[in-house]
């Protein structure tokens, strides 16, 4: 009798501890799926984030490009640039460089973050500096000989004399690097590290802060206005622009300083605007 009431506890245990094995396992089942649910959320508040940052930067920046276009038209240049060749962007830029910096120098303030206005690695800085601006000559050469060929060469709206020839090279190396970077290289770049916590890197060194700044940087060469609903887009002027932000951006995260982002972008300017003066000259 003993023996038989003996296997029948062992026979209730065994069915307890199934059961109860039965129900853990739908427990940590639960948990399971409470976990993905969580990370799912968390995964879609970060996209949410990072898609509001993206607004905001873009709504920034061209909030900065209309104040530029207002303070400018405020001024009259006839005495100075009758051919309206120069002093109108000298104004426009150096509106939206002073604006950018200014809201720089509240976030670094408020955020605690570097913006890369020292000199940062110097020898990785000006490496690229150098090598950038052989290799751009170079292309510069090809595409203006090309047009040449092609007879395709760059049409201006003024005539090139003295003044409008020192005048807009005078603006594309002193002002089209510093507002620019400014405004699309180190603000972008140095807000999302901040908010993704980190550097993402995609491929070849080039992260994905570097990507989201270069495509700003590349919308912003698009015109467009809302009423009437009209949008302008040279799409060859969108990929070197898109380019450029993307070379400019790993410099700028390399070297940890804007500063050689801002020598590369306005001797870029100066080699492809200059020779096309020349080869119109010739």
């Amino acid at each position: 009798m003993f023996p038989q009431i003996h296997e029948h506890i062992v026979d209730v245990k065994t069915l307890m501890n199934t059961v109860c094995n039965y129900y853990q396992s739908i427990i940590y089942k639960k948990e399971g799926l409470f976990v993905k649910m969580g990370k799912m959320q968390a995964g879609w508040k970060r996209v949410l984030l990072y898609g509001a940052v993206i607004l905001l930067l873009f709504i920034f920046q061209e909030v900065l490009l209309v104040a530029g276009k207002d303070v400018a038209n405020m001024f009259s240049y006839e005495s100075i640039d009758p051919h309206k060749a120069y002093a109108w962007n000298y104004v426009h830029h150096i509106t939206i460089m002073l604006l950018a910096l200014i809201a720089i120098l509240i976030l670094k303030k408020v955020l605690k973050v570097d913006f890369g206005f020292g000199f940062g690695d110097w020898k990785i800085g000006t490496r690229y500096v150098v090598i950038f601006t052989g290799i751009f000559a170079g292309i510069a050469l090809v595409v203006h000989v090309l047009m040449k060929i092609n007879n395709s060469l760059p049409v201006y709206a003024f005539p090139l004399n003295k003044n409008n020839i020192i005048g807009t090279l005078c603006f594309q190396l002193l002002l089209t690097g510093p507002a620019e970077e400014m405004l699309y290289r180190a603000l972008p770049i140095t807000i999302f590290v901040h908010v993704l916590g980190k550097k993402i890197e995609v491929k070849w060194g080039i992260t994905l802060e570097i990507i989201i700044g270069s495509f700003l940087f590349a919308i912003a060469h698009i015109k467009w206005s809302v009423f009437p609903l009209t949008i302008e887009a040279d799409y060859s002027q969108l990929f070197y622009a898109f380019l450029q932000g993307i070379i400019s951006g790993k410099a700028y995260q390399d070297s940890g300083s804007v500063i050689y982002p801002m020598f590369m972008h306005s001797i870029s300017n100066v080699l492809m605007v200059g020779t096309g003066y020349i080869f119109r000259l010739l």
